[in-house]
């Protein structure tokens, strides 16, 4: 049985509800959720600056990448289902992330100054596209492959080293009545790394607009940049270190503190990999969560790239178009920590249901007001220029609301939500369950998005703008079905707890 829930007062309920015997463990957990969206923050405003701005691509490559990305998803989730079975838990965060933090380094000092003479001419790169404007797009990405490889790894960021590696371990060592405290927290803590992120990312395209012209004012923020996010994965593995020497050796923090350390065979899985994919696709419990994140992935895919490609419009530079990402990164970091502060009651006092519920709600409602400007923008060009602004500006301020919006509920109320439901798993679903619905779920929700703009983009050889009202009839489908999965899958969840009760 888990410890019962401490007492707080109604005041330190809602502003702090962490015991001081708890910060050893709430800590250096609320430092990594800090730092990994920290470097999720950068490598996300970097990577759309890097290639929606490169020659001859915009923001309708991002739909042509998606498929890409959901393949090496694929290929890492078969790998690390058979690490798994090979490697303890705290070598294989290692072995996780530590080609992260060599790829990004040799991108800023190897790959990138030298990437005029790994790519194929422009010149040759214009004649395959007027020859064949069907696959344009894929080939304006072979004329940047290096970008693509950055951006590729900076969306699997996301995905594998917060979805998967972080949450899969504050699952495994937070109990639930923590969790009901601890993880709208982690949220908060974390989130002030959109803030710090964005404002140096906004500052230091600012500072190297007085560059003199013959310097790569772009390059110089990137050079920047990627040692940031080199330094902050070394804090990420020494924090991690940390925890597993001097925290989770406690049974006060960690359940299962006897074990660690011992042996590799001890948090190992019993199940093969075969009999794991087995176990894992005929859950009921795990399907339903892998239709929130498929529903969220494709809703804000086909709204972020037809936001991105507004933007791109409007910001065609790349250190102008970094900058505003910059901003707008700071901005959803505000939004999400207000809402945390406002919302974080939400789950304790009326449920999971109800703190499961909003995301899509605020999905399908934001995407709506988006979509709706984005197709009558000529009919407002007299209202822009009356509030004196153009209609493009107005597209590309309503996009970027929408986006905060979408992003600071995800954070402050779907994510919580969403790990919360693994705790009451058993541990062949806790590891691998979870690989399988964040990795491979994860990212066919932006894949499938992507791959239903690139048919449509394939078939119509149009632009982003052109698909934009079937994309609209595809997301408000999307966020139907997404609200009837929390349905079934609070059911599911509720009868988890109360059989977690009575082990």
């Amino acid at each position: 049985m888990s410890p019962q829930d401490p007492k707080f007062s109604k005041f330190r309920t809602a502003l702090w509800p962490i015991q001081n015997k708890e910060l050893k463990k709430f800590l250096p957990m609320g430092l990594l959720m800090f730092f990994c969206l920290f470097n999720y923050t950068i490598l996300r405003n970097t990577k759309d600056a890097l290639i929606i701005t490169a020659p001859a691509c915009g923001a309708e490559v991002i739909t042509f990448l998606k498929p890409c990305v959901m393949v090496c998803a694929v290929l890492f989730f078969f790998g690390y289902t058979q690490l798994s079975n090979n490697l303890g838990r705290e070598t294989l965060f290692y072995v996780c992330l530590i080609p992260f933090l060599f790829f990004f380094g040799a991108f800023a000092f190897l790959i990138y100054p030298y990437a005029e003479l790994l790519h194929p001419p422009l010149e040759s790169v214009a004649t395959l596209r007027e020859a064949y404007p069907n696959v344009k797009w894929f080939i304006s990405l072979y004329g940047v492959w290096s970008y693509a490889i950055f951006y590729i790894l900076a969306e699997l960021w996301g995905v594998i080293v917060i979805s998967l590696l972080f949450w899969q371990f504050a699952n495994e060592i937070t109990r639930t009545n923590e969790a009901k405290r601890f993880y709208s927290f982690f949220g908060l803590v974390g989130n002030f790394a959109l803030i710090i992120a964005g404002t140096s990312v906004e500052w230091l395209a600012g500072l190297n607009k007085n560059l003199p012209s013959d310097v790569d004012a772009w390059g110089v923020s990137l050079t920047y940049m990627m040692i940031a996010v080199v330094t902050v994965c070394v804090a990420i593995l020494a924090i991690y270190w940390w925890m597993n020497r001097y925290v989770l050796t406690d049974p006060l923090y960690y359940a299962a503190a006897e074990s660690v350390g011992k042996t590799k065979e001890d948090n190992r899985p019993k199940l093969s990999f075969r009999e794991s994919l087995s176990y894992i696709f005929s859950s009921r419990y795990l399907g339903l969560m892998a239709i929130l994140l498929l529903s969220f992935g494709i809703s804000m895919n086909l709204v972020d790239v037809t936001w991105k490609s507004q933007l791109k419009a409007y910001l065609p530079n790349s250190n102008d178009y970094f900058e505003f990402m910059g901003r707008f990164s700071y901005c959803t970091g505000i939004a999400t920590i207000v809402l945390i502060l406002t919302t974080k009651g939400i789950i304790r006092r009326f449920g999971w249901f109800t703190g499961a519920i909003i995301t899509p709600v605020m999905v399908l409602v934001t995407s709506a007001a988006f979509f709706a400007f984005v197709l009558l923008q000529d009919n407002l060009d007299g209202i822009a220029a009356f509030l004196g602004v153009t209609s493009l500006f107005m597209a590309v301020m309503i996009g970027a609301i929408q986006n905060i919006l979408s992003k600071g509920t995800k954070y402050s109320l779907f994510d919580p939500t969403k790990e919360m439901a693994y705790i009451p798993l058993e541990q062949e679903l806790k590891v691998k369950g979870k690989a399988a619905v964040d990795v491979i779920g994860g990212r066919l929700g932006k894949s499938g998005g992507g791959m239903i703009q690139f048919i449509l983009l394939t078939l119509t050889a149009g632009s982003q703008l052109s698909i934009a009202p079937y994309l609209f009839g595809i997301i408000a489908f999307v966020s139907l079905s997404w609200i009837c999965a929390v349905k079934g899958l609070s059911k599911l969840y509720t009868a988890k707890l109360v059989e977690q009760e009575n082990r």
